[in-house]
């Protein structure tokens, strides 16, 4: 089963479950950069609410479409991350979730419309929260 992602205007908006395997992730990061590319959205909004753990795998995966989305030109922001999953990135390396982050779903998403907007993007397509 793959990871839903929505659109909000021109950001896109994933959720990921608590159980999300290896393949989830990478279909997550194919899907992602391919709505990227079809240019149905300027940013990224990843959700990781749900997640109690994010293992090195993980870590990597979401780091890369991060910087996998910034070289198509636009922005991701990874939300909601617990403090048990931040002290365990923390522990891994520093450079383990290298991308923007926000407390929550809204602050990613209001996160996503001040990054486009200051690099000149479609700020008014763009919702802010």
């Amino acid at each position: 089963m793959r990871v839903p992602i929505l659109r909000l205007g021109r950001v896109l908006l994933t959720s990921l479950p608590a159980d999300l395997t290896d393949q989830q992730v990478m279909d997550l990061q194919i899907d992602a950069l391919a709505l990227i590319q079809a240019g149905k959205a300027d940013g990224l909004v990843i959700d990781i609410t749900a997640a109690d753990v994010v293992d090195s795998y993980m870590a990597r995966i979401l780091s890369e479409t991060a910087k996998m989305v910034t070289i198509m030109g636009g922005v991701a922001v990874l939300a909601g991350m617990q403090p048990a999953v931040a002290l365990t990135l923390v522990e891994m390396g520093r450079g383990m979730i290298d991308m923007e982050t926000a407390f929550d779903l809204e602050g990613g998403v209001a996160k996503v419309a001040r990054l486009v907007a200051s690099r000149g993007g479609r700020h008014d397509e763009v919702p802010i929260a």
